[in-house]
């Protein structure tokens, strides 16, 4: 009988492992997709099938909606012609998704309150992404901005 017991306790465990790792693998491709066709290659009318109606971006000041986040992006698309968001690590734990990203472009338009300068750019940055049944319900992120603004020529660098 305790034998039975500890099998039926071991298979629970097992299968509640894998149930999550694949779980852990479906956000982790979720969040891929949406770097690469979304926020690398500009297709915003996917932005319905992978994020939630109610998604959230958690700013350091506001939160922004799926709307106004979406208009952001366009904004860097549109200072950023040749933009390429690339993530480089994804790790996933639970309901969350993390990836340490890096940003490449030459700033060749106006956008998001930049002038065009014709310079190129890299800044690395990462986001975590709260994924609910397959979208992308909350967001929080941090990029090096200054460091973007210095390469523009927007702000002087310290040498």
């Amino acid at each position: 009988m305790k034998i039975t017991i500890i099998l039926t306790a071991c298979s629970s465990l097992f299968a509640a492992s894998l149930f999550a790792s694949s779980l852990q693998e479906q956000n982790k491709a979720v969040a891929k997709r949406a770097f690469e066709e979304i926020l690398s290659q500009g297709h915003f009318e996917l932005a319905e099938e992978l994020y939630a109606k109610d998604f959230v971006n958690h700013g350091i000041h506001r939160d922004a909606t799926l709307e106004e986040d979406q208009a952001a992006l366009k904004g860097w698309h549109q200072a950023f012609s040749d933009i390429a968001i690339v993530p480089e690590k994804l790790i996933a734990e639970d309901d969350l998704v993390t990836i340490y990203w890096i940003a490449r472009g030459t700033n060749t338009g106006t956008g998001n309150g930049l002038p065009a300068t014709g310079k190129k750019a890299e800044l690395a940055g990462i986001t975590i992404w709260r994924i609910v049944d397959g979208k992308i319900k909350e967001e929080w992120s941090a990029f090096d901005q200054l460091s973007m603004m210095q390469q523009l020529g927007l702000l002087p660098t310290n040498k």
